[in-house]
């Protein structure tokens, strides 16, 4: 196990039955209370690939996002849940764990053939995260990896995500 590996799994607490029974949240508030630990993972992002713009998911997804756009020189761009972005948007359907949800970007958030790297907290069934990738190709974009805190491999989320290479700085 690599050290950043070791440093998020000491960082990251198992709330059991939240936010629903038989579901086992992932909560990352103590990592990104910690600056060493927070800044060693913006920089395992950073160190990926370059990109033009970097897709952070609602909401955890932006805090890990933002501060990787900043370290790459990249654009950032929020993908919000519906009705939660203001001008003209494009909106993805998919079903998550517990649930199903719509997720939308402002339209002209890329320009055609902006290099595109998604960031997300936990990579579980891999519904949120397509539904990502369909939203940035859609407006014209090319999505040139995913890159996710935790993957929760029992879950098989990566196989949803086909043709997309994953980063992934833990698996459990």
């Amino acid at each position: 196990m690599s050290d950043l590996s070791r440093l998020i799994l000491d960082h990251v607490r198992d709330i059991r039955d939240y936010p629903q029974p038989g579901v086992l949240f992932k909560d990352i508030t103590p990592l990104l209370a910690d600056p060493e630990a927070l800044a060693a993972v913006v920089d395992g992002f950073a160190g990926l690939h370059q990109v033009d713009k970097v897709v952070g998911i609602e909401a955890r997804g932006f805090i890990l996002a933002a501060p990787t756009a900043y370290r790459l020189g990249a654009g950032f761009v929020p993908v919000r849940k519906k009705g939660k972005l203001p001008a003209e948007t494009l909106e993805a359907s998919y079903d998550l764990e517990y649930g199903s949800a719509t997720i939308e970007v402002h339209r002209d958030a890329f320009t055609p053939g902006e290099r595109v790297l998604i960031v997300d907290d936990v990579l579980a069934t891999g519904g949120t995260a397509r539904a990502a990738v369909e939203l940035v190709r859609r407006a014209g974009a090319d999505v040139v990896a995913i890159a996710v805190l935790m993957e929760l491999a029992f879950l098989k989320g990566r196989e949803r995500l086909d043709g997309v290479k994953v980063h992934s700085l833990v698996i459990v």
